[in-house]
């Protein structure tokens, strides 16, 4: 009896890491209960880009009638932070405090600026927009407010997310790290699903005084979620203490990261695969709407069938990189499977086939969802040592960036097209311009791929 149940309890054991590859992240020395915990700091971002990109967006020009030109400057606002990732990263490197913490402080120094931002956020969009008594307030007195909102909370986001993410590399050993990828970015995804769905329930039925309470309780969810994902994390360190000399400033830095192997055509691949995937972002509904003639609601289900195969694809790579495989291959494997996917895309229009076009949409998810983690990955390995922080950021400050810069591109590039031929032609255009930046992302990758490099021990 005792050795069957034995079997049995080993057999469940094995379930996790066969059926779900983020459960074999863990190890001896971060067990899965810290590393669940350390990630929920990733659902804190995905539930302010949904509030920033999603709800915030469509509040502020349906319910209070803010123009949409205005709107989309105040959601842009926050990727005016991203190029500073790679200086926060450095900074959290190189951190002295009373405490011997580097990333720590970071951590809760971006809390602390969300929670500000979102907590202003709802007073400044009702001034902005001239509801009640604020009629009489001069209109800058909005803008600046609003402005500032979108700031803190941007500013807040990506610096919790680049020491996060470097503070996950310190504590993870070298052979757990893909996993480790996979199993941030899933709980990343997980906030913004999960709070897309709350959120859209809780703001159902619009008011002045729901909105205050919805997102003061974001505010507050953020810096709950955050302190817990710290307590206890980093490890306290004598060298961290005030006066300890700083062995580099941050151009020298950054000049000694530059000059490892093929640093910045690895930058460049990035910035070229993430424009790849990302300029139809805000093109997929209403190609599907307009060109495809389909409903709301299956269009509504378009972003759920981008996301699942964004799961599937960190699923796959944690499960292969695991294993040991070449995190830029698996990344080439994500940009040849993008291909297959813009040109069922383009033929969708044709042919007049929405299924081919949902097939398409599932496809740049699992491309996407690969290639990220390859990068990613990669830029965890190989980071000099005690540069992990300054690796994290320039990943997430040229990711960024180049995300916002392709959305707009995509949407005026659309635009553009439509207004001298035709609206398929229009979006046709955009996934066409995907399809040879993905080819220009296998040409930078190339040498990435043949390369072999022994991924160097991180410091703690």
């Amino acid at each position: 009896m005792s050795k069957t149940y034995t079997s049995w309890m080993q057999s469940l054991a094995n379930l996790g890491p066969r059926f779900l590859p983020f459960a074999d992240a863990a190890s001896e020395d971060l067990p899965l209960s810290r590393l669940l915990r350390l990630s929920l700091f990733q659902i804190s971002v995905g539930m302010a880009m949904v509030m920033l990109v999603g709800t915030l967006n469509r509040v502020m020009i349906v319910e209070l009638k803010v123009s949409a030109m205005l709107v989309s400057f105040m959601v842009a606002l926050p990727l005016l932070i991203a190029p500073l990732r790679a200086l926060i990263g450095f900074r959290s490197d190189n951190h002295r405090s009373q405490l011997g913490w580097r990333r720590v402080p970071y951590i809760w120094m971006g809390s602390l600026l969300q929670f500000g931002g979102f907590s202003i956020m709802p007073f400044a969009l009702l001034v902005l927009a001239g509801a009640g008594q604020s009629s009489q307030a001069p209109a800058w007195v909005g803008q600046v407010g609003a402005a500032g909102a979108f700031l803190l909370v941007g500013l807040g986001m990506h610096t919790v997310q680049t020491a996060g993410l470097a503070l996950a590399t310190d504590l993870a050993p070298p052979e757990r790290q893909p996993q480790v990828v996979g199993l941030m970015y899933v709980m990343q995804l997980i906030g913004m699903i999960g709070s897309a769905l709350v959120l859209g329930y809780l703001l159902h039925d619009y008011s002045p005084g729901q909105l205050i309470r919805v997102v003061q309780a974001v505010a507050v969810t953020t810096l709950v979620l955050n302190v817990v994902a710290l307590w206890k994390q980093e490890p306290r360190s004598r060298l961290r203490k005030p006066g300890t000399p700083i062995e580099h400033t941050f151009a020298q830095a950054w000049q000694l990261f530059c000059q490892g192997p093929h640093t910045l055509r690895r930058l460049l691949a990035v910035g070229l695969g993430t424009m790849a995937f990302t300029m139809e972002d805000v093109l997929l509904e209403p190609y599907g709407g307009e060109i495809l003639h389909m409903s709301v609601s299956s269009t509504t289900m378009l972003s759920a069938t981008l996301a699942l195969g964004g799961l599937l694809g960190f699923a796959w790579a944690s499960r292969v990189l695991g294993r040991g495989a070449d995190a830029y291959r698996m990344s080439g494997w994500g940009a040849w499977i993008g291909l297959p996917a813009f040109v069922a895309v383009i033929a969708a229009a044709p042919l007049a086939w929405p299924a081919l076009f949902v097939l398409g949409i599932f496809l740049i998810g699992l491309g996407g969802g690969l290639f990220a983690h390859g990068t990613l990955t990669a830029t965890m390995q190989l980071a000099p040592p005690g540069q992990v922080g300054l690796a994290m950021g320039a990943w997430g400050a040229v990711q960024a960036t180049a995300a916002g810069v392709g959305m707009a591109l995509g949407g005026i590039v659309r635009d553009a097209v439509a207004l001298v031929s035709s609206p398929v032609m229009g979006y046709s255009t955009v996934y066409l311009i995907e399809m040879v930046l993905l080819f220009l992302t296998l040409w930078a990758m190339g040498p990435l791929v043949r390369q072999s490099v022994r991924p160097p021990a991180n410091s703690a």
